[in-house]
């Protein structure tokens, strides 16, 4: 008797009202609402200008021809395995990431003062550089360019970080409001965080020339800021890998610290696999360890390592650049 008494109070219970009754619906993500309403509409001539990815000239879904060549080389790959990476995700992978934003001959690399971990595409690596200074950094102030890309607000609202703007685009010259940039960043704090795009500055498309980003780089200095570079679109502007990461280079040939959340989403197409990384350039080897260190236990508790799949095409394509083997360029 005590067992049905059990069960029909349990039965009972469980038609009752649910216990996430109060949630309130969320509103639909902008930019994924266009893509359902696109998927949605008949019409034969529509374009959907909402996420940026290559398409083909009939608007399908584009996939490079180099990553097409190097899935079948991985596919034929019979040592290739599916084991777990790293926390830290695939070394290799890591450290050419890091040479393709910062240069084959960086001073920084040579001296071990850069820690690279490999992440989940630059939502990711943005996400996981948050966390991690939410946690071991000073100061807890964020400056975003105003207008920023959509996302970037979330991922430091998200770790618990302060958010403030600086000034960037002139709707009136439709171009760099350099002064009002300087003003404000001039007027931050001591040691608070900036979050710069090394170009193809999303979503206004203006970028400082070389010499108004030395003079961001002495004002960042002089005031002890402390900058985060977002790397999603390296090469895309002048058609140079090298010349796209000068402004980040500046950062880093000074000898002062930085981060950067790289992605590998529009560069080389590869919005699905979710490939990217973080890197921190530090004073020291020994402090670059450290913080490498508290990166894992960043890393650990949130997606614990990242895919392999993605991170070996990368990896693949970058030795032959780097490698000079010219098997896929």
């Amino acid at each position: 008797m005590e067992s049905l008494s059990t069960k029909e109070t349990t039965s009972k219970d469980c038609n009752g009202d649910s216990v996430f009754e109060n949630v309130v619906r969320a509103p639909d993500v902008p930019v994924y609402a266009v893509m359902v309403a696109y998927s949605k509409d008949p019409s034969p001539v529509k374009l959907n200008l909402g996420i940026g990815v290559y398409r083909t000239e009939d608007g399908k879904p584009h996939v490079l021809n180099v990553v097409r060549r190097v899935e079948k080389l991985l596919l034929d790959d019979v040592s290739a395995t599916k084991e777990y990476l790293p926390i830290t995700g695939m070394a290799e992978f890591n450290k050419l990431s890091a040479q393709l934003v910062f240069g084959a001959d960086s001073p920084a690399m040579k001296e071990n003062r850069v820690t690279t971990v490999q992440c989940l595409a630059g939502c990711g690596s943005l996400r996981t550089g948050a966390d991690f200074l939410a946690k071991h950094y000073h100061q807890h102030t964020v400056y975003l360019s105003q207008p920023t890309y959509g996302n970037h607000p979330n991922f430091f609202l998200a770790a618990g970080l302060t958010l403030k703007t600086y000034r960037y685009y002139d709707p009136i010259t439709r171009g760099l409001d350099f002064q009002g940039m300087l003003d404000d960043l001039g007027s931050a704090p001591s040691g608070a965080i900036v979050l710069f795009q090394v170009c193809s500055h999303n979503p206004t498309g203006v970028d400082p020339t070389l010499h108004q980003w030395e003079q961001i780089r002495q004002l960042v200095r002089s005031k002890g800021l402390l900058p985060f570079f977002d790397n999603a679109y390296q090469g895309i502007v002048s058609g140079s890998l090298d010349m796209d990461a000068q402004s980040v280079r500046m950062f880093v040939t000074d000898g002062g610290e930085c981060l950067v959340a790289h992605s590998y989403s529009k560069i080389m197409g590869l919005y699905g696999e979710r490939v990217g990384a973080l890197s921190i350039v530090c004073k020291t080897a020994d402090v670059a360890k450290r913080v490498e260190s508290q990166l894992k236990l960043v890393i650990r508790p949130m997606y614990s390592n990242p895919p392999i799949h993605g991170a070996s095409i990368v990896t693949a394509i970058l030795k032959d650049r780097y490698g000079g083997s010219s098997m896929f360029f």
